[in-house]
């Protein structure tokens, strides 16, 4: 079995977060890392809040609070809501921790004295009323590339492009529409171009292994046709300090090499909260240990280029050598995995317009599990996908209660009042055994999927199955079996459809594992196959303030394999496990998005 680190991207604390994101990152590498760890697999999920860059300050401003204010304040916003999703991280933290700035500055050192860091005169722009720093992220114009106009002074996203806000044709400042000036400033560069070669390098073995979506393996290669060195830090009074600059508090380390940065601090965290402060080199330094990092695919670059770059020059292994720094050799990505975009109502979120749904508003109203299955089901897994309300209620009420809710339900009370637990079966018919087949084949096909990131397939034949299964209770017709002489037929039939229902349910608990529990306790299991996480508050390891984290022991996980049922066990009358919906639900939200619009 592999070592596995789930290194899930990192929600950005200017505000809670929506559903468009938590499809992104969210639920796939949830419903991937619960899987592997069925699969037997030791692995290690973890994320965070991304805290630091001047979206914070903005938004800070506009509230009339400090940036460690709003911070704390969404931090804890977005926590509660994954917890309430079930998302299993081993730990989310934050990156205002003094763990993660430590582990940033000695990142930065190792790369800096490697000699892939440069420190180069550039041109920075200001505000003309305020004598403000303006970040490359809040000045838009025309790229001078594609033509695309709304293009940032980082990048466009439109062709992929790294740029600099003086490339722009026709800048302005997204804060106030103000054409920037501009005036020299020194900062510490990337050296890209010592490092693409090795990226090539790097990207043809991961294009070889055929693992990769196409979209997210032909957007790397592209951009590395045009590298450039990247400045990694700004002018600004918010984030981690520069080593060596320490005599300039306005200059700070760029929010995207301090974020992505965020996966091995998170780790070496965990390591120490754990007891064994080593214990994160199992998934970082070892080769032979695999490791998956999950976002939108707004985000590629920066797990492609910017933080493979990273490593690969903490490492010494670009054009300029070098020897690895105290973190070891570290191991690039075995795959980025990214997600294309999810739009809601045929329209782009966009919180400021109210085409938006927070994740809380929805579990506040909705099952967890209706909003995985969703996402799972129809998410923007290699395309972009459409969230309507129509949809929503049509898929759980037709698919989770009328599918499987269904199955469980007239399983559960058909042995509450026929037997009151799990009865033993007397021979099979070919009827029964082509189920059970079936479903156990069933193992195989599923896990096979949701290892290759194919969640919509792999949940797509699980409920084959449970119409297979729904069709097995049509055609055996337990419920007409009451004479006598049936008995033993109708004992058999109850069994053979509490070991699909078992057998099912192991098979969707990395999908929906609130459900999963709650359908294990109706067939008169007593353990929880679908670990929970928990909300837990702590102090900072250094000594900084207290903050919650995510983290849960997932151990005690079934095998990703047939469960035999336990002959015997009590099973009482049930109450459904899926609430149907109303079809008044769709127009209530709609309603609620023109509110929120016209507000």
């Amino acid at each position: 079995m592999s070592t596995v680190l789930s290194a899930v991207a990192w929600p950005y604390a200017n505000g809670p977060r929506h559903i468009g994101h938590v499809a992104g990152f969210g639920v796939p590498s949830d419903v991937f890392s619960r899987y592997m760890r069925m699969a037997g697999h030791d692995v290690l999920m973890v994320s965070g809040t991304d805290e630091h860059g001047t979206p914070i300050l903005v938004e800070a401003g506009k509230q009339g609070v400090s940036a460690q204010q709003l911070a704390d304040r969404n931090n804890r916003v977005i926590v509660e809501d994954l917890v309430a999703l079930g998302l299993s991280y081993d730990l989310f933290t934050r990156t205002t921790t003094r763990n993660h700035y430590q582990v940033v500055q000695d990142m930065f050192r190792a790369v800096r004295d490697n000699g892939y860091l440069v420190e180069q005169l550039t041109q920075g722009a200001i505000s003309p009323s305020t004598g403000r720093t303006l970040p490359d992220r809040y000045i838009e114009g025309t790229c001078p590339i594609c033509g695309t106009p709304g293009a940032r002074g980082d990048q466009c996203d439109a062709c992929g492009n790294q740029l600099d806000p003086t490339d722009l044709i026709d800048p302005v400042s997204k804060i106030d529409g103000e054409t920037p000036e501009f005036i020299e400033t020194s900062h510490w560069f990337l050296d890209l171009p010592a490092l693409a070669a090795e990226l090539g390098r790097w990207l043809d073995t991961r294009e070889a292994t055929g693992l990769w979506r196409p979209n997210v393996i032909r957007f790397s290669k592209n951009i590395l046709e045009d590298i450039k060195p990247r400045a990694m830090t700004r002018d600004i009074d918010w984030g981690i300090p520069v080593p060596g600059w320490e005599d300039q508090p306005n200059k700070r380390l760029y929010v995207w090499f301090d974020a992505v940065i965020g996966y091995l601090s998170a780790s070496i965290e965990w390591a120490r909260r754990s007891g064994d402060p080593d214990a994160w080199r199992r998934w970082w330094n070892d080769p032979e240990a695999l490791s998956y990092y999950f976002m939108g695919k707004d985000n590629i670059v920066f797990h492609s280029q910017i933080w493979p770059a990273e490593m690969l020059a903490q490492n010494g292994k670009g054009d300029k050598g070098g020897v690895p720094g105290q973190f070891g050799e570290l191991n690039l990505p075995t795959e980025v995995v990214s997600s294309e975009f999810l739009t809601m109502e045929g329209k782009k979120f966009s919180s400021s317009k109210g085409v938006v749904i927070y994740v809380r508003d929805v579990l506040d109203r909705y099952q967890p599990d209706a909003l995985r299955y969703f996402i799972s089901a129809a998410g923007p897994e290699n395309q972009d996908a459409d969230f309507t309300w129509s949809e929503f209620v049509s898929r759980t009420n037709n698919e989770l209660v009328a599918g499987w809710g269904n199955l469980v339900n007239r399983t559960a009370a058909m042995i509450a009042k026929n037997v009151g637990e799990i009865p033993a079966a007397g021979e099979l018919e070919d009827i029964d055994r082509a189920l059970l087949d079936q479903i156990r084949a069933g193992f195989d096909t599923v896990g096979g999927l949701i290892e290759q990131h194919r969640q919509r397939a792999a949940i797509a034949e699980v409920m084959r199955l449970v119409g297979e299964a729904n069709r097995y209770v049509s055609e055996t017709e337990p419920f007409k079996l009451k004479a006598p002489e049936q008995r033993e037929r109708l004992l058999t039939v109850l069994h053979v459809l509490a070991q699909a229902v078992t057998d099912l349910n192991t098979m969707i608990a990395p999908f929906l594992p609130f459900s999963a529990n709650a359908v294990e306790k109706a067939l008169g299991g007593d353990r929880v196959i679908a670990p929970l996480p928990q909300l837990v508050e702590v102090e900072d390891l250094d000594g900084g303030h207290p903050y919650p984290i995510i983290t849960g022991d997932y151990t005690d996980v079934p095998a990703w394999e047939h469960r035999p049922v336990t002959v015997g066990a009590p099973v009482a009358k049930p109450t459904p496990i899926f609430t149907k919906l109303d079809s008044t639900v769709v127009e209530q939200e709609l309603d609620r998005l023109r509110a929120e619009a016209e507000g």
